[in-house]
């Protein structure tokens, strides 16, 4: 069987990493990638319900993968509105379309570990499930959260929907938006001579669960490719189960630059309310999907590093 698989958001950073894996690994799939701004090859805009009609009726695909989102929680939090549009509304306007004219494609929804917000502060460390309750404590949080649940809804009116929760993953290619690729790009800045030695930052002390990119897309191709029962209770966690402190990350990427850097606390770096530790019990994907991480995270690490080195080398 040939599957026709739409990914929204390909042009970013996970798209691109799902769209590469399956044009290597899974010939048996035809990816349709569609993205957003000018120089798209399928330019779509999810608040455009004809656009999204149209697109989703020309390609009838067997799966879906809904990427595109207002994905930074600081762009989130600086434009709330438009965060809710995209995130929910441009959710909606997607479902309803697979409903209408793929009633019987896969709809992978990828949400966020961020929806869970403040039951990782009751939960005190220990890895959180599937069935612990969204307690979302941030505008991207409480978007995802929303649009999980609106299509855990869809879900009993016929939606064959999969819910994604995966927890902070990085990899080579990542905007400097995200707090590895940032403390990456200002160590290979540094060791360009571009700036002093001296890196910025906020509360190390707090650990995350993470993941390298490509792990994580390997679940998504799953997900989208398997022939899974797609039941109103299907939500996976998407995690390593490990949290790292920050701390321990940024120490990696110095060690990497062979340079001694001075590391000063900036007091807008700094979060209230920060969660503690963020820790993902990914069990449920381990035992249906035969999913787990096969990353190291050393190599992760090594592999963002030597993406901003040579970027910042080069210029």
């Amino acid at each position: 069987m040939t599957h026709r698989i739409l990914i929204t958001g390909a042009s970013g950073f996970v798209g691109s990493a799902l769209s590469q894996l399956l044009e290597r690994d899974h010939r048996e799939c035809e990816v349709f990638a569609f993205g957003h701004g000018k120089g798209q090859v399928n330019p779509i805009d999810l608040m455009d319900r004809d656009a999204v009609e149209a697109a989703v009726s020309k390609v009838r695909p067997t799966a879906l993968v809904h990427l595109a989102a207002v994905a930074a929680p600081l762009d989130a939090r600086h434009a709330p509105r438009h965060a809710w549009d995209v995130n929910l509304t441009g959710t909606m306007n997607l479902a309803e379309s697979v409903m209408r004219h793929a009633p019987e494609a896969k709809f992978v929804y990828v949400g966020s570990s961020e929806a869970y917000g403040a039951t990782f502060q009751s939960a005190a460390g220990r890895p959180v499930t599937e069935s612990e309750p969204l307690r979302p404590t941030t505008v991207y949080g409480a978007t995802k959260a929303t649009a999980d649940l609106m299509i855990g809804q869809m879900a009993y009116d016929g939606l064959r929907a999969v819910r994604c929760r995966p927890f902070n993953h990085t990899g080579p290619g990542q905007s400097d938006a995200y707090v590895v690729s940032a403390f990456a790009r200002q160590v290979a800045e540094i060791m360009a001579g571009k700036n002093e030695p001296v890196i910025h930052v906020g509360n190390l002390d707090v650990e995350r669960d993470f993941l390298d990119v490509r792990d994580v897309v390997r679940a998504y191709a799953r997900f989208a490719t398997l022939d899974l029962d797609a039941e109103p209770d299907c939500v996976y966690n998407i995690a390593s189960g490990q949290p790292r402190k920050i701390r321990h990350i940024l120490d990696m990427l110095i060690a990497r630059s062979g340079i001694d850097i001075e590391v000063r606390t900036a007091p807008d770096r700094l979060r209230l309310n920060e969660t503690p530790v963020v820790c993902g019990d990914a069990s449920k994907a381990r035992d249906r999907l035969n999913w787990r991480p096969l990353v190291p995270f050393e190599q992760t690490i090594a592999d963002v590093f030597g993406y901003w080195h040579q970027k910042c080398s080069a210029r």
